[in-house]
């Protein structure tokens, strides 16, 4: 057999290899849905569904049980936004300082800083803010308890600036050096070409780190449990909220198995599925027309 025979055999194995590992990433995605589907849907027909989204009283308990998951949807919804208000910035301008500004030195242990920020358990975070940001809220806006969306909000903040900053160097660094000498050859200063060049070619690799730490945000469970107060409320930044991944983490291991409550939490999890599957449709929209405006 010649040597070209074998590297053929050999490309062909390999590519049948990553081929194989492909269809099971797809495959996996595919039984994730159908579960939540088949699990889900049965809950929503028997409840209905404008009772279900819409309702305002979640008590699966009561003699009267009632199963209205939109306070867990705004929650979310308010909470993801308010995380990404706070933490997309910072960890934005923090990029473009390690990409563009900081000296080698810096940027190394700034990168190793972002890297352990990453690294740390959400459970972590939960305990942290548990012990030092729900009593600082509570003294600092005299409110009887400070586990609210405020406490929630800011741990989520803080918990995606890694994912935002990391992508966003990445896609920054990656942008030809040659637009910038052209750029800073026409007369304009660092600043300006940091954000009228730089920032605009790597918008791709930013947005993309944006959504990750959306989806970090609204997936988020334990850390949020522990800092929210965990209670059924509709949302309001002092109160104790309770978001839709911890809806379901704090009662699954009770609910009786084949009853409505159990029903209701996967219910749950197919709502919270299709809004992830709704941020990375947007995604995939943004990056495309920016691909063409480009």
């Amino acid at each position: 057999m010649t040597k070209q025979r074998q590297n053929n055999i050999l490309e062909t194995v390999i590519h049948g290899f990553f081929l194989i590992l492909g269809l099971v990433a797809v495959a996996s995605v595919l039984v994730i849905t159908v579960y939540l589907i088949v699990s889900g849907l049965p809950a929503i027909r028997q409840i209905g569904l404008f009772k279900f989204l819409f309702g305002k009283t979640w008590e699966p308990t009561s003699a009267d049980p009632k199963y209205g998951i939109l306070p867990f949807i705004l929650t979310s919804v308010y909470g993801t936004a308010g995380a990404v208000v706070l933490g997309v910035p910072v960890g934005f301008f923090a990029a473009v300082y390690l990409s563009k500004a900081a000296s080698a030195r810096v940027r190394s242990v700034m990168e190793q800083a972002v890297g352990l920020l990453a690294g740390i358990p959400s459970v972590v975070y939960g305990l942290v803010g548990m012990l030092i940001l729900v009593p600082g809220i509570r003294k600092l806006f005299h409110v009887p308890d400070g586990a609210s969306l405020l406490a929630a909000i800011i741990v989520l903040a803080i918990m995606i600036l890694p994912s935002i900053v990391k992508v966003s160097m990445t896609a920054l660094d990656a942008v030809p050096k040659e637009y910038e000498d052209g750029s800073l050859a026409l007369g304009a200063t660092q600043v300006e070409t940091w954000f009228r060049v730089s920032v605009p070619a790597a918008r791709s690799g930013i947005a993309a780190s944006v959504v990750l730490g959306v989806g970090r945000a609204i997936g988020e469970a334990m850390a949020v449990m522990m800092v929210s107060g965990n209670v059924a409320n509709m949302p309001s930044l002092f109160q104790s909220v309770r978001f839709l991944t911890t809806g379901v983490a704090s009662e699954m291991s009770y609910a009786a198995d084949g009853s409505l409550q159990r029903q209701a939490l996967f219910s749950i999890a197919l709502v919270l599925f299709l809004f992830i599957m709704l941020i990375n449709a947007t995604l995939n929209l943004l990056l495309k027309k920016g691909g063409k405006d480009a």
